[in-house]
């Protein structure tokens, strides 16, 4: 005990000491209270075949929704292999229409992000002998510091104690929400299924999600979004939403409105919306199915909140949660 205390009243054994300390807890909270995990994997990091297939959803999306600055994220997701992928899809378009390859492949050079793919050179420098064993054993000590610094920061930073925003608010409804059990209802359990929740405020809500196959194959995307608007001022008053669902096997997309009950018993905005999809009325528990050549998805209804206030009763949805269920035929 005398040893630790002494060597506490050396300077450079403190930190040595506070280094170590710090770095152990770094290792508990990063591998025992909060270990990292993996979601939501990047396109760039799967693999070739599935990068393909994403690209040809992105070429079939934008000659659908003509949404150019959608269509060159998209292309550049796919990483450094996208200029050589996207190669192989005009020799071989398969399914794909030959001229939305080429409206696509004009939005890309358009933007300037065209360009095949550069790979990262290796360093081409010599050894640097002692110097760079020291450099070596430097880089390592302060690594070492900024480790212990970021486990004393997570330990000591404080919590978010003002009120969530829209989006927040609308992921914490959607975790709260119970997902069907459709095996203890005799029924064959989806591929897929997702809970995705709306709150007034979220002028930007556009969820998507990824449909694929228990094999890990990639079958296709659906999701929800914005369609319609009511009144005027912010925030915006939704009055309609998408519901849509891609199949990359079938290459065509599916669309069905779901609207308020004032919006859907207004014969201006049914005639607005009708181009989009077939519309349906917004109702709690009401579910809507979209069926593609390969592909089945049921949106249900979870929870709805209509908005109160000046503008007509039922006009707007101050929360909307739906669940989206998809079934491989």
């Amino acid at each position: 005990m005398n040893s630790i205390t002494d060597l506490l009243k050396k300077p450079v054994g403190a930190a040595v000491l506070g280094v170590i300390l710090g770095l152990a807890l770094g290792l508990l909270y990063g591998y025992v209270i909060a270990p990292i995990e993996w979601v939501d994997l990047p396109i760039s990091s799967t693999r070739a075949d599935l990068q393909e297939d994403y690209l040809r959803m992105a070429v079939d999306s934008y000659a659908l929704n003509r949404d150019e600055p959608l269509a060159v994220r998209r292309y550049l997701e796919a990483g450094p292999n996208a200029y050589a992928i996207f190669q192989q899809i005009k020799t071989a378009p398969g399914k794909l229409d030959p001229k939305a390859i080429a409206d696509f492949e004009q939005v890309l050079t358009k933007n300037g992000v065209y360009v095949p793919g550069n790979a990262p050179q290796p360093d081409s420098g010599t050894g640097g002998g002692g110097v760079g064993a020291l450099a070596a054993l430097f880089g390592g000590l302060l690594a070492i510091g900024l480790i212990a610094a970021f486990a004393f920061w997570l330990f000591r930073r404080p919590r978010q104690t003002g009120p969530l925003t829209p989006a927040q608010q609308a992921r914490e409804y959607a975790r709260s929400i119970e997902k069907t059990d459709y095996v203890a209802a005799g029924q064959e359990p989806p591929i897929a299924q997702y809970v995705t929740s709306y709150v007034i405020g979220d002028d930007l809500f556009d969820d998507s999600f990824s449909i694929d196959a228990p094999s890990g194959e990639f079958l296709g995307e659906c999701g929800v979004g914005i369609s319609e608007t009511i009144g005027v001022g912010d925030p915006k008053k939704v009055t309609a939403f998408e519901v849509w669902m891609f199949d990359k096997n079938d290459i065509q997309t599916v669309t069905k409105v779901l609207m308020t009950p004032h919006a859907f018993r207004d014969a201006a905005y049914r005639a607005k919306l009708e181009a989009k999809g077939e519309l349906f009325e917004l109702g709690l528990h009401r579910q809507v199915v979209l069926e593609t050549q390969t592909l089945q998805m049921v949106a249900t209804v979870a929870d709805i909140q209509f908005g109160e206030g000046p503008l007509p009763p039922e006009s707007y949805c101050d929360r909307l949660t739906l669940e989206l269920a998809i079934w491989k035929k």
